[in-house]
């Protein structure tokens, strides 16, 4: 009995030290395994310092470069209108009709003054001729010979008054023609035909608009323009010529309007009640998308900040707080994980105001099989579009976003 509890007790630790060896011999082949697990592959951007331009983009309202209400300058009724309604007229079109028949009758009337006045004053001058014929025969008086100066004066006199109220009459008749004052796009007739018109009245027949080329009256804050100068001042910016800074408009859809404007002022007031600054682009609209009111954003360059740093938003992870960090790949080929402050957004990527420095290699693709300390193998990324991933010029394609401050 005492012979089969040994033999019994032998097998049993004979089955355990096997076990153990099997264990040891699995752990071992995993970690043989480990170590000849190749590095992830990652791909990096290296940082590169460029000029990148401060792009602002700031609310802003499509208004005409001209606006003409179209009004009557005499009174009658209106007979006809010519044009129609949200049609493009050119300026001396004719728009609408007034009834001519009493200003024709008026014309008349002062055609005929005229005639009376020349008859009189022809008289009065054959008069003033006898008067000094006479004289030098002495057969008149000096006083005949005044009175008929001072008679062939007034003749004179009412010629010229005749003369003027046949041109008002003229006037008056060729306003009962009423003509577009500018070029542009013309609105709602605001009379019908029929109707009785004032010369005085306060309401107008239509509204002209010129939208060709047309004004982008847009705001910012003063505040943000302060800080602009301030910081050219002090060398972080280099100025971009403002004055003749070229602008975009980013329509009601995100889409980017086709053409692009030029800087026309900036006011050298504040607003009292808003703390806004106005400022007012230019921009052509010769297939007529742009129409007075419409709600735009305006693109505007405001300086080069020079010796910035950018990368592509998607390298910028977040942690557990939501601060940023990024993951950059060192000269033994080991990621390390930086904390980043990020600045306004330029197309695709992301201006690094801290955290980065020239020659950092920042991962942006591969984010799923590291972690910090571990070996990578880095490859240099591309753009879906196969293209590098910045430029050095700064610009980041036509649907830049910037910050509005």
């Amino acid at each position: 009995m005492h012979a089969f509890k040994l033999t019994f007790k032998m097998a049993a630790a004979a089955s355990l030290l096997a076990l153990v060896a099997a264990c040891s011999d699995s752990d071992s082949s995993k970690q043989s395994a480990a170590a000849a697990r190749p590095p992830s592959a990652v791909s990096i951007v290296e940082v590169v310092p460029e000029a990148i331009p401060i792009l602002n983009e700031l609310p802003g309202r499509i208004a005409p470069t001209r606006i003409a209400e179209v009004r009557p300058r005499v009174s009658g009724i209106v007979l006809e209108r010519v044009f129609e309604q949200g049609s493009l007229v050119q300026e001396g079109d004719l728009l609408y009709r007034i009834d001519p028949e009493l200003f024709q009758v008026q014309l008349e009337a002062a055609q005929a003054t005229l005639q009376r006045a020349q008859a009189l004053q022809l008289q009065a001058r054959q008069a003033a001729d006898r008067q000094k014929q006479l004289k030098e025969r002495n057969v008149s008086s000096g006083q005949q010979v005044d009175d008929a100066i001072a008679a062939l004066a007034q003749a004179d006199a009412e010629v010229a008054i005749a003369k003027a109220g046949l041109d008002q009459a003229q006037l008056n008749l060729d306003y009962a023609k009423i003509d577009a004052p500018i070029s542009g796009r013309i609105g709602r007739a605001m009379i019908t035909e029929g109707a009785l018109v004032s010369a005085n009245s306060a309401e107008s027949l239509a509204t002209i608009q010129q939208i060709d080329p047309v004004y982008a009256d847009f705001t910012q804050s003063a505040s943000a323009l302060l800080k602009l100068r301030k910081a050219m001042e002090n060398g972080d910016l280099a100025d971009s010529n403002t004055d003749e800074a070229r602008v975009k408009l980013l329509l009601d859809d995100g889409n980017e309007y086709g053409h692009g404007g030029r800087l026309l002022f900036l006011e050298a007031v504040v607003d009292a009640t808003t703390g806004q600054v106005t400022l007012r682009g230019e921009f052509p609209n010769p297939d007529g998308d742009l129409l007075p009111g419409m709600y735009v954003r305006v693109l505007i360059e405001q300086g080069i900040e020079n010796n910035a740093i950018a990368v592509p938003q998607q390298a910028v992870q977040r942690d557990a707080s939501g601060g940023s960090q990024v993951y950059v790949v060192n000269e033994d080929n080991i990621v390390e994980l930086k904390p980043v402050q990020i600045g306004r957004a330029i197309g695709e990527r992301w201006v690094i105001n801290h955290g980065l420095n020239a020659g950092d290699k920042v991962v942006v693709e591969g984010f799923q099989k590291i972690r910090p300390g571990a070996p990578v193998a880095a490859q240099p990324w591309k753009a879906e579009n196969g293209e590098a991933p910045s430029d050095n010029n700064g610009t980041a394609g036509a649907a830049t976003k910037a910050s509005a401050g």
